[in-house]
C-alpha cells in the first residue's frame, strides 16, 4: 500500500485536546506534541478486529508485545533487554512522576535539563522534592546539557538524574560522548537516572542514531530507568503505552511499588496498538520520516528567514524551539497566537522569551502558520 501523508485530516470536533483548545477561533494549533497524521493502517485494523470482539475487560501486555519491543531494542540499538525488565504504563509522563516519588525521599532532589518538558518540573513540585536545573546551551549550533553548571549547585542530597533524549524542546540527539559524561556524573554522584527516550523513532538528520543511555554500560543499566513508547512515534499517543526498562530489581520493586493503587493498568487497546506499531508500522514510520524532514526543512528556512526569530537545526523530533528574544515584544506566545499560530508557550518550558512548535501536520497548514508569523512580525512597528 502507497503511503500519502498529504491528505488532510479534519481533527475539529473529534475531542482532540490540540484542535479544541482554539475550537470557533481563527488560529491555527501547532503546539501540543502530537501529530495531525492517521496512524498506521496496521494499528487502525488491529484496533477494528480488536473492538469487534466487542468486550473490553482488564488486559495484560502480551508475551507478543514483549517480544516485539525486545527484538526492536536489539536490532536498533543492539541492546540486550530482558522480559522482567518491562514495566507497562499508561503513559510516560506519571513514569517521571513515579520516578520522583519512588526513588527520592522528601530529604532528596532531582537534577533536570533546563528548558525542558513541563512535567519534568511539574512532577517535583507535585512531590514537594527539590530540583536542580541543569542549564541547555547553545554549542555549536546544538542545544546541549550543561552539567558543569548543575554540578555547582549540588547540595549532595540529590539522588535523581532526568535526562531527555532526544531533547525535548531542543531536538538534540546525543552522542555517544557526550551520553557518558552524563554517565560519570551521574557514577561521581551516586545518581539513578530516569532517561525519557520518547521520541527515540524520530532521528531527522541522516546519519544520526538514537543511543539508550542503559545501554552505555553494566553500570548504566543497573543506575536506570529508561522510559519509550510507540505514543509519538505512530500517533497513538491517545492510547498510553509507555514501557519503563528497568534492569535493577531493588529499583524495578520500588518503582512498581509506587504505583501501586495509583497508577491504573494500560488498557487492552492501548496494549493491541502498541504491539501492531512495533510489529508492522515500519514501512510507515519511514514514510513519515521523509513528510517530517521535509516540513523541518521548510520551518527552518522560513523562520530564520523572518527578523527577530532564529532557530537552529532540529535533529529529532518533530518540534521546533524557536528563539523570539530579539522580536519587539513582551510575550511572544500572546503575539503569534493573536495573529492567528497557536504555539507552545516557552515559559511553560522554562524560557518565555522561546516559543515551541509542531511541525508534525499538513504541509498546507504549515505552510499557512509560516505565512501568518512573518506577516505579523512584518507588522510591527519599527523602533529606533
Amino acid at each position: 500500500m502507497a503511503l500519502n501523508f498529504d491528505p488532510y485530516v479534519e481533527r475539529r470536533h473529534t475531542d482532540s485536546d490540540k484542535w479544541h483548545k482554539y475550537e470557533g477561533k481563527e488560529i491555527i494549533p501547532l503546539w501540543v506534541a502530537d501529530s495531525d497524521f492517521k496512524s498506521p493502517p496496521a494499528v487502525i485494523d488491529a484496533l477494528q478486529k480488536r473492538v469487534a470482539h466487542g468486550v473490553f475487560g482488564y488486559g495484560f501486555p502480551s508475551p507478543e508485545l514483549k517480544d516485539v519491543f525486545i527484538q526492536r531494542m536489539k536490532q536498533r540499538y543492539q541492546w540486550e533487554v530482558k522480559p522482567e525488565w518491562l514495566v507497562f504504563l499508561p503513559g510516560m509522563v506519571c513514569g517521571l512522576n513515579l520516578s520522583i516519588r519512588a526513588l527520592t525521599t522528601p530529604e532528596q532532589g532531582s537534577i533536570a535539563p533546563h528548558p525542558i518538558y513541563p512535567p519534568f518540573m511539574k512532577s517535583a513540585r507535585s512531590a514537594d522534592r527539590h530540583q536542580i536545573s541543569a542549564p541547555v546551551k547553545l554549542q555549536n549550533k546544538r542545544w546541549v546539557l550543561d552539567l558543569d553548571a548543575a554540578e555547582q549547585q549540588l547540595s549532595g542530597t540529590e539522588r535523581l538524574l532526568m535526562l531527555c533524549n532526544p531533547h525535548n524542546p531542543g531536538g538534540t540527539v546525543y552522542r555517544r560522548s557526550e551520553l557518558l559524561t552524563q554517565l560519570d556524573f551521574a557514577q561521581r554522584h551516586n545518581l539513578i537516572v530516569c532517561s525519557d527516550e520518547i521520541h527515540c523513532d524520530l532521528i531527522l538528520e541522516q546519519g544520526l542514531e538514537h543511543i539508550p543511555f542503559a545501554s552505555l554500560s553494566e553500570d548504566a543499566a543497573q543506575r536506570s530507568i529508561t522510559l519509550m513508547a510507540p505514543s509519538k512515534t505512530f500517533n497513538i499517543a491517545g492510547l498510553g503505552a509507555t514501557i519503563a526498562v528497568i534492569p535493577n530489581a531493588v529499583l524495578r520493586n520500588r518503582f512498581t511499588e509506587a504505583r501501586a493503587g495509583i497508577i491504573p493498568s494500560v488498557d487492552v487497546l492501548a496494549y493491541v496498538a502498541a504491539t501492531a506499531a512495533y510489529r508492522d508500522g515500519e514501512a510507515w514510520l519511514q514514510g513519515q520520516l521523509n513528510y517530517l524532514r521535509e516540513n523541518r526543512d521548510i520551518v527552518m528556512e522560513r523562520i530564520n528567514a523572518i527578523a527577530g526569530l532564529k532557530l537552529m537545526p532540529i535533529e529529532a523530533t518533530y518540534l521546533a524551539w524557536i528563539d523570539a528574544s530579539a522580536l519587539q515584544v513582551a510575550n511572544p506566545h500572546a503575539f503569534f497566537e493573536q495573529a492567528g499560530v497557536g504555539l507552545s508557550p516557552g515559559s511553560d518550558f522554562g524560557n518565555a522569551q522561546f516559543v515551541r512548535l509542531n511541525f508534525a501536520c499538513h504541509r498546507d497548514l504549515l505552510e499557512k502558520a509560516l505565512t501568518l508569523m512573518a506577516k505579523a512580525v512584518a507588522n510591527l512597528p519599527v523602533t529606533d
